[in-house]
């Protein structure tokens, strides 16, 4: 049996952050070492003001005060980590290729394997190797080969452990998780290994909430669990635009169907669109692993939640120029909102990207106010895109500190990110300092419509 003492994280992102200062807070005899090539963001990690850590988690900066230099380190040096680790994490990017074969779909494992390669070199004792990285199916046997042929006799057993984490409520899901899963190769030194990993997580998750499979089921897992709410996402939109034009209302649908057991409430309010690092690249990498298999009636399922999801945002976007008389050239919009979802900074795929860089191109001012989010992010965000110009991103994209500079003197409002404090503003005054008449674009639909329109607003509310 090991006896795990000393943990290596490779990777101090949205992930590897999270996990491993929740898992050295509930395993304090247990030193555990979160490493990055990334100086600044380890220096963030590090630093004495716990606002300042490069993640935005509800209740991490506690996890991390009560742990850090106690059990919990972050470093970069790799090296020295992973040597001393019994277990090693691999919580590394996996985004979707962006160059050659399956360009657009496939993960890009090259983070992966730079990885592996490190491991394989630097290790000198025997490793239990977890993926924690979202990942294709079949990963762990190319991990596996890699670490299995260095000719120096150490052992590895691979492991896969995806995360289940909403960010938002990461440490939450963290604290008190649905289910964790673990898969391993379906061997005695394999199970021993996933037992290993079973005791970590059993100082704090009850034992029915945790599920041992074999690493295929467990790498698909992770796959098909965010395809399914994706697919929740994408068809509540799909909805939306029928409801609109035939005088439904979208939220009381719903209401209706989510009253079914069989189908159940969450994930069904209709919006602009999901967002995240997560739902878009699983979906993708699903849709290349079926290709791949020649499988092309399952990838063409899939791959429409991708289509519905991209359409709704362009058809957000349209609205906006067909209500301000098909012309936004000049005129200033407002946007609340650029994160993917609230209570966290990421911006990976936010649909605000994508309505902003439709609005651009049609030459609209876009004021964003976002209570987590900086302007250097937003504007990496819409230059990644390479639509136009940094010049052009810089000059018709501004980023405010506040609700009310973003809002004064607008012409529209478009709300694209479901902060709580969008709710309670002062809507009254903000209806005064606008130009007339005053829009409203409720992306998320948390506004009260109704309160809006007696102000004088006029309001969209997708699927209404």
């Amino acid at each position: 049996m090991h006896n795990i003492k000393n943990i290596c994280c490779i990777g101090a992102g949205y992930v590897g952050g999270p996990t491993m200062a929740v898992i050295a807070q509930k395993n304090p005899d247990i030193k555990v070492t979160v490493v990055d090539i990334n100086e600044a963001r380890i220096a963030a990690w590090n630093d004495a003001d716990l606002d300042k850590l490069p993640i935005y988690e509800p209740g991490l900066d506690k996890v991390v005060a009560e742990a850090r230099n106690r059990n919990l380190f972050f470093s970069t040096a790799v090296d020295e980590a992973i040597e001393a680790a019994d277990m090693v994490f691999i919580s590394v990017n996996t985004p979707t290729k962006t160059y050659g074969k399956g360009k657009g779909m496939a993960a890009d494992l090259k983070y992966i394997e730079l990885c592996a390669r490190q491991i394989a070199r630097v290790a000198k004792t025997d490793k239990i190797i977890v993926e924690k990285s979202t990942l294709p199916v079949r990963t762990a046997q190319a991990i596996k080969s890699i670490l299995h042929n260095t000719g120096n006799g150490v052992k590895f057993q691979i492991l896969s452990n995806p995360e289940f984490l909403a960010e938002g409520t990461a440490v939450q899901d963290l604290m008190a998780p649905d289910r964790v899963l673990i898969g391993g190769e379906q061997t005695e030194d394999g199970l021993n290994a996933i037992q290993a990993l079973v005791d970590i997580y059993a100082t704090w998750v009850p034992n029915e909430n945790i599920l041992t499979t074999n690493l295929w089921s467990s790498e698909l897992s992770k796959l098909t669990a965010n395809a399914f709410l994706a697919q929740r996402v994408s068809s509540i939109n799909a909805l939306s635009e029928l409801c609109e034009v035939t005088g439904a209302d979208v939220n009381e649908v719903a209401i209706a169907i989510g009253k079914d057991s069989r189908i159940g409430p969450k994930f069904l309010k209709a919006s602009v669109g999901f967002g995240g690092s997560c739902f878009q690249k699983d979906i993708l990498n699903l849709v290349y692993i079926a290709k791949s298999y020649g499988l092309n009636e399952v990838a063409d399922y899939w791959e429409q939640v991708i289509i519905m999801n991209d359409y709704q945002k362009r058809r957000f976007a349209a609205k906006i120029i067909q209500t301000l008389y098909n012309t936004i050239s000049g005129k200033k919009i407002a946007f609340l909102g650029w994160a993917f979802k609230k209570d966290t900074n990421d911006t990976r795929e936010s649909a605000a990207i994508y309505v902003a860089d439709q609005l651009l191109e049609e030459q609209a001012n876009i004021v964003v106010y976002d209570p987590k989010v900086n302007a250097h992010q937003m504007q990496s965000d819409l230059n990644y895109l390479n639509t136009r110009s940094e010049e052009d991103n810089n000059q018709y994209l501004t980023t405010v500190s506040n609700p009310h500079q973003a809002c004064k003197d607008s012409h529209a409002i478009a709300v694209l990110t479901e902060w709580d404090e969008f709710k309670t503003y002062d809507w009254q005054r903000i209806y005064e300092e606008m130009q007339k008449p005053a829009f409203v674009f409720d992306g998320r639909g948390i506004l009260d419509k109704e309160k809006l329109e007696t102000i004088g607003f006029q309001v969209y509310v997708i699927g209404k």
